[in-house]
């Protein structure tokens, strides 16, 4: 029979309802362990609840399912009929099979005492079963489980945001590595342990486990570390009743975070992925000097060094600019990092409602989930300015066409056999009478093959509002914007950077 799957509510434990004076509960059967708890609390009066339970419930009934034979508990079964201990060793047998956590047994309005068979099977299950008085409604002592798990699930939040708090300040300090272990021991009580990339202890912090325990931390540290194989984010054990969590530190770097408690509190997960995302970000220089190098490529950018030279830095000549935007919303910080995590790249840039990525030339950007996305194409240090730009004019056809990303072409154009200096001193000759307002909506009609509803949509404007400055471009112009060949001219002249 399958292990039953206990629901992700906070627990709250058995001895909590038992002390409420309002609900005026009594446990006359099962084990009274102080550790006993449930999920929540679920009514049913069916004869065989298993099918209709998840794991770690209060099940409530009032014995409407109980048949005659088994509520004779004296003297024998009618023939053909079970015995009363036979039905009620199945009934409970299969709630503890479910997983269930206790039982309620109502004594209003069907029954006045609790079937005395009933009591004896919970007894050799070791369920617990509680005896719930007439005044106490079934709705009350469920009320009574939600109230008590909400409390439970404050204190939980307020925990951790009060270790979150605490490991934030500890990564500010001077030693922030030793500091933030040091908070996570004392948050979780036990110890704390950061391994490198060999597998070697590089620091610790808290009360040093005994016996195995410190080995079999090591062992599942092996486990989440990155190897030759696929390797889980996190893993869990238990040994020698210590509980035991180790969790891989960035993508591929090596390091790993190892915690060993006596006990798993609610939350303890939480407080623990959040100090691997700042041990993370502080081991991150450990590992490689890429990061040294993007703030070198920065500094001397600043100071005024040519792209050319900065680029071998940044780990390539030629890079592709991505403009993206997610769907139904303006980019933020978290959004732009995922993003540029996607992408393979951690040159991320956000403003202006949208996140510009440089990407290695020699990787594809995809299409990702929830974006928008324009590629501008591989370009040298001295273009990218205009990569970035063409990647601005994807990024609007490809939300004019409701595409989730376009790529500008590439391949040669008839534009490419006119000398580049002759075709930019023409484009501006031509376009000079347009300002850039008008000169960015007529180069967004044209390349939406003079659509009014797309142009709006890519400009952001209203579609009466592109009719206007198209007009207004035909007037400054003096042309025919129906006319193919006037559209071919300055759709070329347009194009130049």
């Amino acid at each position: 029979m399958p292990e039953p799957t206990v629901p992700p509510t906070p627990p709250v434990p058995l001895a909590s309802l038992l002390a409420r004076e309002d609900l005026a509960l009594r446990q006359i059967a099962g084990p009274r362990d102080p550790g006993l708890a449930v999920h929540w609390a679920h009514t049913s009066e069916m004869a065989d609840p298993y099918p209709y339970l998840l794991g770690g419930e209060l099940l409530l009934t009032a014995g409407v399912h109980i048949p005659e034979a088994a509520e004779r508990e004296a003297g024998a079964p009618g023939p053909g009929m079970p015995g009363p201990g036979d039905y009620f060793d199945a009934y409970v047998s299969r709630i503890v099979a479910a997983g269930g956590a206790a039982l309620g047994f109502g004594l209003a309005p069907v029954h006045d005492t609790v079937p005395r068979a009933l009591v004896a099977a919970c007894e050799a299950h070791g369920l617990p079963l509680l005896e719930v008085p007439p005044q106490t409604t079934f709705s009350g002592v469920a009320r009574a489980v939600w109230q008590l798990m909400a409390q439970a699930r404050h204190a939980e939040l307020r925990r951790v945001a009060e270790a979150q708090q605490s490991l934030a300040a500890a990564a500010s300090r001077p030693d922030p590595v030793p500091s933030v272990l040091r908070q996570l021991a004392r948050r979780v009580g036990g110890q704390a342990v950061l391994y490198g990339p060999e597998g070697a202890r590089i620091a610790a912090a808290g009360t040093e486990p005994g016996g195995e325990v410190g080995p079999a931390l090591a062992a599942l540290a092996r486990v989440v570390r990155p190897g030759s194989r696929p390797a889980p984010a996190s893993a869990t054990d238990t040994t020698g009743g210590t509980h035991l969590a180790a969790y891989a530190l960035g993508a591929g770097r090596g390091f790993v975070l190892g915690v060993a408690a006596p006990r798993r509190e609610p939350g303890d997960h939480t407080v623990a992925s959040v100090a691997a995302v700042l041990l993370s970000l502080l081991t991150g220089e450990h590992r490689s000097g890429s990061e040294a190098a993007r703030s070198s490529a920065l500094v001397r950018l600043l100071l005024g060094a040519a792209p050319e030279s900065v680029a071998p830095l940044l780990g390539g000549e030629r890079w592709q600019v991505v403009h993206g935007r997610p769907e139904g919303r303006d980019p933020d910080a978290v959004a732009a990092s995922a993003l540029g995590a996607a992408l393979g790249s951690p040159l991320v840039d956000l403003g202006d409602g949208v996140v510009r990525v440089l990407v290695p030339g020699g990787r594809e950007p995809l299409a990702q989930p929830g974006w928008t996305l324009g590629v501008g194409g591989a370009a040298a240090p001295a273009d990218w300015p205009a990569a970035d730009t063409r990647a601005g004019r994807a990024l609007a056809r490809a939300r004019a066409t409701r595409v989730p990303l376009v790529r500008h072409g590439a391949r040669p154009a008839l534009a490419d056999l006119v000398p580049p200096d002759e075709a930019a001193a023409h484009a501006r000759t031509l376009l000079a009478p347009l300002g850039e307002t008008l000169a960015g909506t007529l180069r967004t009609w044209l390349s939406l093959h003079g659509s009014w509803d797309r142009t709006a949509v890519a400009l952001g404007v209203h579609r009466n509002t592109v009719r206007q400055r198209i007009a207004r471009c035909a007037a400054l112009l003096g042309t025919d914007l129906d006319d193919p060949d006037v559209r071919m001219e300055l759709w070329f002249a347009l194009r130049q950077p």
